[in-house]
């Protein structure tokens, strides 16, 4: 990397990932750790979100699963969109996306991110519980989720639009590199907003998640009336709040550091904040799998269903069905065992009752014979 900053502007980065790199073994070794990262994060989260929608139409959502699902589906556009960015960048070592790529990639990244860190806030606010059997919906007041969702949104796409309007592509000899950089007359006003984007939209929320989990943890382990259930769902919240916050750090450090003009951190902390990014993206279905006990059940009924549907050689009834319970299964068992014995038919029994029933005595023959005689031999003496 190996280019100066214009001296009519007061800061100078990358977008879309750092160009001009030298070295083979860069070059080679970041797209294939950035495509590892894609794939397993994008099959972890696609599974969250089948478990989701699955407990959703089995009337077992909660505010929380829905708010889970977005983040899961927020987690899922970054590793598909945002990631095979950065690793196209570190194969070609120029940019070769075109402008609308290079002025959109990395406002894009950073709503996603913002996006993921005030929805794991809105948790807070979130009810744990299913819904009982009696409710009309799957959520108790789906409303305030829809806004909640779409006010996130709106602020997370609103605070990073410096990226998008400083964002150019710019000729380096034969190649072209996509930059951004900002004139020295809006350094001032913009040297404001990047202490207060850092602070609004990653500090602030997930020092407030953090200590909001750790309360509720520790209340809901002593005092809760039902401490089992609820701790385990704020460990799995606390946890994913705590993951979030430090492997995003790097990247907000970085970030920060590159905009308030002081000297450019190397080189390799910067690629290893934008690997933990999307490493992030990737753990959090591994949390939720191994942590969460309806995502974990509802894990092991899809590999069920998937390895039932799969395999040709059982016969249908022998794949249990996962909607049916123990009970219900063991009954029908039972009856099936039980109404073939009943229906079947002995046949020698059968043949030797009919027999009995069809004989008939002649009148003319006598069926005991020795009473007869012995009245004779009776009436001669």
């Amino acid at each position: 990397m190996d280019i100066d900053r214009p001296t009519n502007v007061s800061f100078f980065d990358f977008v879309g990932g750092v160009q001009l790199l030298q070295g083979e073994d860069t070059r080679t070794a970041m797209p294939v750790i950035l495509i590892g990262i894609c794939v397993s994060g994008a099959v972890g989260n696609l599974l969250v979100l089948l478990i989701f929608i699955r407990d959703f139409r089995n009337g077992k959502g909660s505010e929380v699963k829905a708010l889970l699902a977005s983040l899961a589906s927020t987690d899922l556009v970054i590793l598909l969109l945002c990631a095979p960015v950065r690793a196209v960048t570190y194969y070609r070592q120029t940019w070769t996306l075109g402008s609308f790529v290079c002025s959109t990639t990395d406002w894009f990244q950073h709503s996603c991110v913002v996006a993921k860190t005030l929805i794991l806030a809105a948790t807070t606010r979130a009810k744990h519980t299913f819904v009982p059997s009696t409710a009309t919906g799957p959520l108790y007041s789906p409303t305030w989720i829809h806004g909640a969702l779409a006010f996130i949104w709106i602020v997370s796409m609103m605070f990073p639009i410096p990226q998008m309007l400083f964002a150019s592509l710019v000729p380096h000899g034969s190649d072209t590199i996509c930059v951004s950089q900002m004139p020295v007359c809006a350094s001032d006003f913009m040297s404001l907003f990047y202490k207060i984007y850092p602070t609004a939209t990653f500090v602030v929320p997930i020092s407030f998640t953090l200590a909001y989990y750790t309360k509720t943890l520790h209340s809901a382990v002593n005092h809760a009336p039902s401490p089992h259930h609820q701790s385990k769902v704020t460990l799995v919240l606390l946890c994913l709040s705590g993951a979030l916050g430090l492997m995003l750090l790097p990247e907000w450090g970085t970030f920060t550091w590159i905009r308030l003009g002081y000297n450019k951190p190397p080189v390799g902390l910067i690629i290893f904040a934008q690997v933990l990014l999307y490493a992030c993206s990737s753990l959090s279905p591994v949390i939720l799998m191994t942590m969460y006990d309806d995502v974990r059940q509802g894990l092991i009924a899809i590999w069920l269903i998937a390895s039932c549907r799969g395999s040709k050689q059982l016969p249908s009834d022998k794949c249990p069905k996962t909607e049916d319970n123990g009970a219900e299964l063991g009954a029908n068992a039972v009856a099936n065992a039980v109404s073939p014995e009943k229906e079947k038919t002995f046949p020698d029994v059968e043949h030797f009752w009919t027999g009995r029933r069809n004989t008939h005595v002649e009148e003319e023959q006598d069926p005991v014979p020795w009473e007869r005689e012995e009245k004779m031999l009776g009436g001669l003496l």
